[in-house]
């Protein structure tokens, strides 16, 4: 159960040409995954995942990922039945159907990414407590709480934490959690736990999404707004396009300051080093990118000067100069992309990308213009 302040993925933008044009085509959408088989290559796959779930972390060593039942699950019928019907049906509904699991939801992929990596880090270093940990926080009621159990269980998921606030806004135990991303299909949730200082974005739903690796998680960020504070967006939006690269020009050698995403590329970057300490920087399996409409020589410096000042290190970058993002995230394959802009998350979205939506910065306050299309 949710609230009906529901984030809603806009219908699809119109392309530039450069997209429109383009030979790629949207994968097949995924099979619903089967509960996994006794025997064989999957009974030692089992056996894997049963020796993690056997350690359970102290929460504030790990690295905390809460998802609402509704970005873990595909519950849009649910969700219709509580908006059209209200309450009780929704209830009656969802304890009828309790044996029946749900459908995976944008996220899913994202958490079975997660625990490859778990596994991975329990192989090395076997009494570690520095691995994701899943919560599943949701303003469910508890009487729903048994088919969200079953589903977790069908697919051999390894959430074993649960937080059903029974209609409340689960975003005052989001802290208690210590928790590090926080994904939500509602968008009102989302900004207020940014609001909490939260690093948190909102997910959609897909017709249509890619196929992504099973072994490696990988992530991909938008720059300002995201990884960095809006300062230079804040130019770009306000005064044009030379203006912001006479800017960036001029403080090259400045750092930007944090945007609401850096705290959880510091996270992945923790784990990243895991694997490095023992000779496995090019077996990790995590991968970040950034995907920035920066172009490279104007303005690609300050942005990759800014992670080192961090700390932080980033596998790829790619500056598209203004360019779709969704053909390159295409052939990234992403578990997830944040971005603070709409129409790069629907565009990526439209290409089967799982794409977050981060509202954060002047990009929510300023309308946005229509692309312009190539002649």
């Amino acid at each position: 159960m949710s609230g009906s302040n529901i984030a809603r993925l806009p219908p699809p933008l119109s392309a530039p040409a450069a997209v429109s044009g383009s030979s790629s085509t949207a994968r097949p959408a995924l099979p619903l995954p089967a509960a996994p088989a006794i025997g064989g290559k999957s009974s030692s796959h089992t056996a894997r995942k049963a020796e993690t779930n056997s350690k359970f972390p102290n929460p504030k060593n790990c690295v905390t990922i809460a998802v609402s039942s509704r970005v873990l699950f595909n519950m849009d019928v649910e969700q219709q039945i509580y908006e059209q019907k209200g309450m009780e049906d929704y209830l009656t509904y969802q304890v009828e159907h309790e044996t029946e699991p749900l459908k995976p939801g944008p996220a899913f992929p994202f958490v079975k990414a997660v625990e490859e990596v778990n596994m991975r880090l329990r192989e090395l270093y076997p009494d570690s407590e520095e691995v994701f940990d899943v919560v599943l926080m949701t303003n469910n009621h508890a009487n729903v709480g048994l088919r969200l159990i079953n589903s977790v269980n069908h697919y051999n998921l390894l959430v074993e934490r649960f937080c059903m606030t029974g209609g409340n806004s689960p975003i005052g135990y989001l802290k208690a959690y210590h928790t590090n991303l926080y994904l939500s299909a509602d968008a009102i949730k989302v900004r207020e736990a940014l609001d909490e200082g939260i690093t948190s974005a909102t997910m959609f739903s897909l017709d249509k999404v890619s196929e992504v690796p099973e072994t490696e998680l990988r992530v991909a960020f938008d720059g300002d707004a995201v990884l960095f504070d809006d300062e230079a967006e804040r130019i770009f939006k306000t005064q044009g396009l030379d203006k912001f690269f006479e800017h960036e020009k001029a403080l090259a050698d400045q750092p930007l300051d944090h945007g609401p995403l850096k705290g959880f590329l510091e996270a992945l970057g923790k784990l990243q080093r895991k694997f490095y300490a023992k000779g496995q920087r090019l077996e990790c399996p995590i991968r970040t990118y950034l995907v920035t409409a920066r172009s490279a020589a104007s303005s690609g410096t300050r942005a990759l000067k800014t992670l080192r000042s961090w700390g932080l290190e980033i596998d790829e970058a790619l500056f598209l100069a203004g360019a779709p993002k969704g053909p390159m995230l295409e052939k990234i394959r992403p578990h997830i992309f944040f971005d603070d802009q709409m129409f790069h998350v629907t565009g990526a979205s439209r290409m089967g990308t799982v794409a977050a939506h981060v509202p954060y910065g002047i990009a929510q306050r300023v309308p946005q213009k229509p692309p312009k299309h190539n002649k």
